[in-house]
């Protein structure tokens, strides 16, 4: 298996949410966030992609997206491999005498596996909680 800093494409990025059974967006959408990404990282077996994982931010708040790894290839430490490069693309990206923040929101079952890499539940002493807000547009037949 091999570790790729590389944009996705469009069709590994709608396979591989699709293959966990994640709702997938608009293909315009798709293409504009894949580009839109500070850092991308895709896990290939046998050439094809089995993971990935996407940073998004602005360069002192970064929000970690799209962690995926196939059914097939889970219970590996692939995703843990993923979360590291990621971490690690934030800490070289923090200047000295800087601080950054990393930010997601883990799928529901998940939250063990990022508080091993790190990350705090909150609300907790110094935050409130995490909020999200979705707008859907439906197509107007």
């Amino acid at each position: 298996m091999e570790y790729k800093e590389r944009q996705l494409t469009y069709e590994e990025y709608v396979s591989l949410r699709s293959s966990v059974g994640w709702n997938n967006f608009a293909e315009e959408q798709t293409r504009k966030c894949i580009c839109n990404s500070l850092y991308s990282i895709v896990v290939e077996d046998n050439n094809q992609a089995v993971a990935m994982g996407r940073l998004i931010g602005d360069g002192m708040y970064y929000i970690v997206v799209d962690v995926v790894v196939r059914p097939d290839y889970q219970n590996r430490g692939i995703g843990g491999h993923i979360i590291d490069n990621i971490i690690n693309y934030v800490d070289k990206n923090t200047p000295v005498g800087g601080r950054s923040s990393i930010q997601l929101i883990a799928e529901k079952g998940k939250e063990d596996f990022y508080i091993k890499k790190g990350f705090k539940i909150i609300p907790h002493e110094y935050c409130g909680s995490g909020m999200r807000k979705v707008i859907n547009k439906q197509v107007k037949v």
